[in-house]
């Protein structure tokens, strides 16, 4: 971990907001609307299973998807034979938290046609970052200038860690960054890896999607277990 990182994270001012329990919801993914981008709201939703999907500045809906998305942590990976050659080359170096900024600006950058990572999202995560709650894992190139190639970053809360999004530079340096991080999960005790919503590209990956119901139940076992999330081994 980078000693600029506080561990235990630094709990923030609470939140005015409080958002219902989504197993209530009924047949809805939406939980609210408002922009508010506070370090305290933002860490009161994740608590709850909800996360903002900024369509813009001002209009913020705040989710908490049915049909949730998750890596799997409690078996061995089961990554395609080609992203296993890739990692067993380890043509490339790995960081924890060395170009935080970096890594959420390339995310934003990324996406050709908009981004949810407006401007205040990314102010919010450089906060939640110097708490201690948001992390980054990044991919370097071995050239001299040691070029950052991919990365991907996150939210960790006790034993559960939610992936916000992640970059590539160089073909499969996001699946880089995603499997190593997931390997740092396994190894650190992670018992969650939330990944939202699922996507064609992290099926293939190996994530699954499970009900709201029981990725709540997971969540709440996982924030009652404290561990540090560490590429040392």
């Amino acid at each position: 971990m980078s000693p600029l990182v506080p561990y235990p994270p630094i709990e923030p001012p609470p939140s005015r907001v409080h958002f219902p329990d989504p197993r209530t919801l009924g047949q809805t993914d939406l939980v609210a609307i408002g922009a508010d981008y506070s370090p305290g709201t933002y860490v009161a939703a994740f608590r709850r299973g909800i996360f903002p999907w900024p369509v813009n500045a001002r209009i913020v809906p705040w989710v908490s998807p049915r049909d949730r998305a998750i890596f799997p942590l409690d078996e061995e990976p089961k990554f395609s034979r080609s992203l296993r050659r890739v990692l067993r080359r380890r043509a490339y170096e790995i960081t924890l938290d060395e170009a935080f900024d970096d890594v959420v600006r390339a995310c934003g950058e990324e996406r050709a046609d908009g981004t949810w990572i407006v401007p205040e999202m990314a102010s919010l995560y450089r906060e939640l970052h110097r708490l201690g709650f948001a992390r980054s894992l990044e991919v370097w190139g071995l050239e001299p200038e040691r070029p950052l190639i991919g990365g991907i970053f996150g939210i960790a809360m006790g034993a559960a860690f939610s992936g916000e999004s992640m970059f590539h530079r160089r073909t499969d340096a996001s699946k880089i960054a995603f499997a190593e991080l997931a390997m740092c999960l396994r190894r650190c005790n992670f018992q969650l890896f939330d990944v939202q919503v699922m996507s064609e590209h992290l099926a293939s990956l190996g994530c699954v999607a499970i009900s709201r119901t029981s990725y709540i139940e997971r969540l709440e076992r996982a924030l009652q277990t404290a561990t540090k999330l560490t590429i040392d081994y």
